[in-house]
């Protein structure tokens, strides 16, 4: 499960890479936590696109008062789960989330620390997502997860399914055969990073405390 990652490049810096000829002006912050605003590249019409959205589609749990707030969705464990399975099967619901590492805690309860992951030779890389209009928080996206490699195993059994530079147009294009194949392929380990720091995890909560994955 991911719910920590960072995008440490400015906003024209990660058009650039993404073949974005328009880039917005962007307000999310470096480290990109569920419930907060972060940058997503969509396609329409053949147009590339940057924008700002909310990481999390929108859960309500059952028991929660008309009030509370819902409940961010951010990772994606099952692209044919009822949840995602419409939205995987037509392209223009998928998205690129950039970022330049992601997290995961790790060591004892109450003094787990941020071990952080990120690509050789890549200064910022692709996530693949779907993203849809919520009613409550607006343009909304979540992370499409998959088995950990044997870099990623140390530290947790999941991560993010990742896409070469060469896959962006396959994943925002492709076949939901196509979509699936990526959830279900190994990355390879040897073109993975592992930094472990004495960073602690929780020196900072998200806006919505309790994010989930579907």
């Amino acid at each position: 499960m991911c719910n920590l990652y960072t995008v440490r490049l400015s906003a024209a810096e990660v058009a650039a890479h993404f073949g974005v000829t328009n880039p917005m002006q962007s307000n999310a912050p470096e480290e990109v936590y569920p419930g907060t605003p972060g940058m997503v590249v969509t396609e329409d019409d053949g147009v590339r696109q940057l924008r700002s959205m909310t990481w999390g589609f929108p859960l309500r749990l059952k028991g929660m008062k008309p009030e509370a707030k819902p409940k961010p969705v951010n990772n994606i464990a099952d692209l044919a789960k009822p949840m995602w399975v419409g939205l995987a099967r037509k392209p223009q619901w998928r998205c690129l989330i950039p970022l330049t590492g992601f997290a995961e805690a790790e060591g004892e309860k109450g003094r787990m620390t941020r071990t952080w992951f990120s690509l050789r030779g890549e200064p910022v890389f692709a996530w693949a997502g779907l993203w849809r209009v919520s009613d409550e928080w607006g343009p909304v996206y979540s992370g499409v997860m998959t088995d950990a490699n044997a870099a990623v195993a140390p530290v947790h059994d999941r991560m993010p399914v990742l896409l070469h530079r060469d896959e962006y147009d396959r994943w925002l294009y492709g076949s939901f055969d196509d979509a699936l194949a990526f959830q279900k392929r190994t990355f390879p380990a040897e073109e993975i990073l592992m930094e472990r720091t004495s960073e602690l995890w929780a020196k900072r909560r998200a806006a919505s405390e309790a994010p989930q994955k579907l």
